[in-house]
């Protein structure tokens, strides 16, 4: 089973029995997965209700990562014809692309885990203010639609509470390769004859900014040298796709990313990088829950930081090569954190942090150098039994000997995933509110909390 997690073969968990008993949880969750869908569109709200102390013991392989799925779907907008992302997460934020992508134009087919998008000719240049506004990754489609139509008028999107994330460095990399741009009406407007290569430094190392320039760049005449780019395994991801759609990138992973622009892209098929924040999630859950989880799909050294704090607070962790081993005995002990782009301590990760370090024997300090509002999270943590102090942008947490239940409500995916964990280790029956949220970043995370053993029920 450890050999199946790792290399290759999807699994809930080691109380799998068999090839048919797996296909038929899997299609259950399909189907859930459909329903939540519905359920979501149409505004009902559902609810987790979490039994703590339970142990989480199995293994679990996880899906292609959020953060990079989203930002490949609009990349396909680079090319006329058929582009299939594999190893897709089943997770509500790719039917909410799939109608960005609809709106301007493309057909959309999404078969489980791999989406098929029919990219036209001609695309529209303007994102349908509806469906961009739900999520923040829809701004994606600002670079590709520029380089590709000449002209992108995309609504100022929406997203998670964690704080002020604006798109100055989106619009200052677009004007650096000839584009011209401004804010109109709710949307970012930005329009080119013709984009030229240039050099580009950002202040700030921004994912969403580097996505952009990127998708901009590689249709650009001439060659553009961005510094201080975003590192994540997820440009990383972006890079490898473009550069299979016929894009000329040196340097992904590194600070310096030199594109050299090409005439023209042609489809092509790729496999989604595994999602970090979700195996890290479940490396924490491990931690948290004194259980014993094998984590698959994923290289452990997109978590290396990670990893190591949890080995600073304790546990045993076994790497493999597309996977790891969390395996913590007894309490853990108190560890610091400071959130920093990668290869820094991810900041989606923080509420798990947090969760760890309010158990914990001694006390911890988290700092928070990315999103202002992550600290909401801790307001609920509080509710729970914590005994957290925040300071600016800092959080001291005495770490107790056990939380208390209570009813909690998650603001953004990584808080409320961060509270589901919470309730596992907290005395009785914890009910988590706004489960859209984590429905958005987590495929069948009930689903798969229970094969590991946890009593974690949906309900309307």
């Amino acid at each position: 089973m450890l050999e199946d997690v790792c290399k290759g073969s999807p699994s809930y968990g080691e109380s799998s029995c068999g090839e048919s008993a797996y296909r038929r949880g899997r299609d259950r969750a399909r189907r859930r997965y459909r329903r939540r869908i519905f359920i979501t569109l149409v505004g009902v709200k559902e609810r987790f209700v979490v039994q703590g102390g339970t142990r989480l013991q199995g293994s679990v392989r996880v899906a292609g990562a959020k953060n990079s799925v989203l930002k490949l779907m609009a990349a396909a907008l680079l090319a006329e014809g058929t582009t299939t992302l594999n190893n897709c997460p089943e997770i509500l934020d790719v039917p909410l692309m799939r109608k960005v992508l609809e709106g301007l134009g493309c057909e959309v087919d999404i078969e489980g885990t791999v989406v098929r998008i029919h990219t036209p000719a001609s695309v529209s240049s303007r994102a349908d203010f509806d469906a961009v506004r739900q999520f923040r990754a829809s701004v994606a489609v600002l670079g590709p639609l520029t380089a590709r139509c000449g002209e992108a008028v995309v609504a100022l999107p929406g997203g998670d509470a964690i704080g002020s994330r604006p798109l100055d460095m989106h619009q200052s990399g677009l004007e650096k390769l000839g584009a011209r741009t401004h804010i109109e009406h709710g949307a970012v407007v930005a329009r080119a004859e013709r984009l030229t290569g240039a050099k580009i430094g950002l202040d700030f190392p921004s994912v969403g900014a580097t996505e952009n320039i990127l998708t901009a760049a590689v249709l650009a005449e001439g060659r553009t040298v961005l510094e201080n780019a975003a590192r994540e395994p997820e440009i990383v991801d972006l890079c490898d796709m473009l550069n299979s759609m016929g894009a000329q990138i040196q340097g992904a992973g590194t600070s310096t990313v030199t594109i050299d622009g090409v005439d023209k892209l042609h489809p092509t098929e790729h496999t989604v990088v595994g999602d970090r924040i979700v195996a890290g999630t479940w490396a924490y859950a491990a931690a948290m829950t004194r259980g014993d989880v094998t984590v698959g799909g994923i290289a452990p050294r997109h978590l290396h930081l990670a990893l190591a704090k949890l080995k600073n607070a304790g546990a045993n962790v076994e790497t493999f090569e597309q996977g790891f081993r969390v395996r913590m005995d007894g309490r853990p002990q108190a560890v610091d954190y400071q959130t920093l782009p990668f290869p820094g301590f991810p900041t989606d990760l923080q509420p798990m942090a947090i969760g760890l370090a309010a158990i914990a024997e001694g006390t911890s300090v988290i700092t928070e150098n990315v999103f202002e509002s992550r600290f909401r999270f801790v307001d609920e943590m509080l509710r729970l039994g914590a005994d957290a102090t925040v300071d600016g942008h800092h959080v001291m947490l005495r770490g107790v000997d056990h939380l208390s239940s209570t009813d909690v409500w998650s603001s953004d995916i990584r808080a409320g995933a961060g509270l589901v964990l919470a309730g596992l280790v907290a005395d009785g029956e914890t009910v988590v509110h706004d489960v859209e949220h984590i429905d958005r970043g987590y495929p069948h995370f009930v689903e798969q909390l229970n094969a590991l053993g946890a009593h974690v029920e949906r309900v309307r």
